[in-house]
């Protein structure tokens, strides 16, 4: 008989159909928990790797109290790192002449916050761009952005000594926090460099120095330097 058996066909069609959908059903429910599972593993282990890096920001970011030396006449390091250069540069434009540079290294692991090496008034405070080498290169401190804080010691009175802040390869940002004009107490806290960096101090030629190469400094408490 004509068109026999095609509803029949239809019907079949249809419950083939259905039964797809259906059997697809726990398959995308597996697909969703196995997707889920991984994400949930995702979100665990990215987790885990911001905790690293907020214990390491924190850790980097430290600022601990300096206990500052008592005495007249002295500087103390206005940087926690460790003394490669000792030298004596022929001119330096704030120290009016001839001067003694003391450079120090800041690895990740130190403290990043500077402290003023004397007591006095802060009488410049200059931004120079600049690249961004290895702050491990002495040479660094001629080519690399940096920022200078320049200041008339309160004793002894008149002296002008300058701290030169030298951005590396991850120190990206200089954040000075003093401004010209600003009277500062010995070791109190300058500015902050992010990341590995390096920091020059500039004394007057009469600046006897009181470390030596190699030697590792604290911030705000290590002696480095007595100015008759």
């Amino acid at each position: 008989m004509k068109h026999s058996g095609k509803a029949s066909k239809a019907a079949l069609k249809m419950l083939v159909i259905t039964l797809i959908i259906v059997a697809l059903v726990p398959l995308a429910g597996a697909l969703a928990v196995t997707i889920g599972s991984a994400m949930v593993a995702f979100s665990i282990i990215l987790f885990l790797l911001w905790l690293a890096f907020a214990i390491f920001t924190l850790y980097f970011f430290r600022d601990p109290e300096a206990r500052v030396p008592q005495g007249s006449n002295i500087v103390v390091s206005p940087a926690h790192g460790k003394v490669d250069v000792i030298d004596t540069l022929p001119s330096q434009e704030f120290i009016g002449g001839e001067c003694r540079r003391i450079s120090m290294f800041l690895s990740v692991l130190n403290v990043h916050v500077q402290n003023a090496p004397v007591a006095g008034k802060v009488l410049a405070v200059k931004y120079t761009e600049g690249q961004f080498l290895s702050a491990m290169r002495t040479e660094c401190a001629d080519c690399n952005e940096n920022v200078f804080i320049g200041i008339e010691a309160s004793e002894p009175r008149g002296v002008r000594i300058g701290v030169r802040l030298i951005a590396g390869v991850l120190a990206r940002r200089i954040a000075p926090w003093v401004e010209a004009g600003d009277e500062v107490a010995r070791g109190e806290r300058i500015s902050l460099i992010q990341f590995g960096s390096r920091v020059d101090v500039y004394l007057p030629m009469s600046a006897e120095i009181k470390v030596k190469l190699g030697d590792k400094v604290v911030g705000g408490e290590t002696l480095i330097a007595s100015i008759a």
